[in-house]
């Protein structure tokens, strides 16, 4: 197969960033989100991670917290491949998220190396050193497997996108579980579930509810918590920035949401005695209802685990989505695989695997 990186006729350009989906610069943007989708159908086996350009659109446009960036890979004016850079706008940021995804028609000739080349060029010249991204697995793949450095979980070692991360350079540092919960069935033990961890957790916690935006008497606890998910949850070998979050930058999040056309539901447990959020849970879809629900961020902070509130703050969640959105017949979800505590939850409530994500980290020489 003629390597196309190799013969001069791809040029790699920076995506432009459109005012509406439907603008005259948006062709490339929009090939982008069309690659994403079809990338992440090959590789996890389902379309549950299907975003429409809108979603992705409206979280581009607010650079305010987070410098995004992305360069695509044409052939004349066909769009091959794209790769999508987030960098952290915190003061001590040193890392940077990116997402390679090439056509699978196209894979394997060269395009790969050549958009890798772009982020590593970009973190060099940022002074950022590390770089790390994911890859998607289906769950029936065969074959030997390999493990990340945490020991938890694995990924099949011969598909495609695990061998190109060890020949560039990369090391596996996490696994992550893709799940999903059946939101057409009985939720006859969700509600048993969610009423015994109410009544463990006792009358320091208290259930509160809302969808997006916050109310304003909930902004500071809810930065509070989402400021701890940076902090609280496993990160095997990857490196995690430090997010600080204040009522400012809640607001900011409450409104890129909304611009992206998305519906979010968040349950979350007030521990009274201090007024802050102990535990939350989001679920989140767009304008399209009848596809999959996303989770967003779980947590529980912790100071306050031992006491269920992460079943709480999930079967609530769960039971107001039926009534909210009750076209939707799906909840889809990642926990990494040493966060057992959770896939606990999460298996005891009905969540079954879909696919595996691999997330990977290269360390560069600046």
């Amino acid at each position: 197969m003629t390597d196309l990186a190799e013969t001069g006729v791809v040029t790699v350009q920076r995506i432009v960033v459109p005012e509406t989906a439907d603008a005259p610069d948006a062709r490339v943007f929009l090939e982008m989100v069309r690659i994403d989708n079809a990338v992440c159908l090959e590789d996890a086996g389902h379309d549950y991670l299907h975003e429409e350009p809108d979603e992705v659109l409206g979280f581009w446009q607010d650079q305010t917290d987070w410098t995004q960036l992305g360069f695509a890979a044409l052939r004349a004016d066909e769009v091959l491949g794209a790769v999508k850079l987030m960098i952290s706008n915190e003061a001590d940021a040193s890392t940077i998220e990116f997402d390679l995804m090439i056509d699978p028609p196209h894979r394997g000739r060269g395009l790969e190396e050549r958009l890798l080349a772009e982020v590593e060029r970009e973190a060099r010249e940022r002074g950022l050193a590390t770089i790390q991204t994911w890859t998607l697995h289906r769950p029936d793949a065969a074959g030997p497997r390999l493990q990340p450095s945490t020991g938890w979980g694995a990924v099949p070692a011969d598909d495609a996108q695990t061998k190109f991360q060890l020949a560039s350079g990369f090391t596996l540092e996490q696994v992550e579980r893709n799940s999903v919960f059946d939101l057409t069935g009985d939720l006859a033990l969700v509600q048993r579930m969610l009423a015994d961890a109410v009544a463990v957790a006792g009358e320091e916690y208290r259930q509160i509810q809302w969808t997006s935006p916050t109310p304003p008497e909930y902004v500071d606890g809810f930065a509070y918590a989402l400021s701890r998910m940076s902090t609280d949850v496993p990160a095997g070998g990857l490196v995690i920035d430090e997010q600080h979050w204040d009522a400012a930058r809640v607001e900011r999040r409450d409104a890129r949401l909304k611009a992206q056309g998305l519906t979010v539901s968040v349950a979350a447990v007030l521990h009274v005695p201090t007024g802050r959020v102990a535990a939350y849970n989001e679920l989140v879809i767009g304008e399209d209802r009848s596809g999959a629900t996303q989770q967003y961020g779980t947590l529980v902070v912790k100071e306050h685990r031992g006491h269920r509130l992460g079943t709480i703050v999930k079967c609530a969640n769960l039971l107001r989505w039926r009534d909210l959105v009750p076209e939707s017949p799906r909840v889809s979800t990642f926990n990494a695989e040493e966060n057992r505590h959770m896939l606990d939850i999460n298996e005891s409530i009905g969540f079954v695997p879909a696919s595996y994500a691999g997330a990977w980290k290269k360390v560069l020489e600046l």
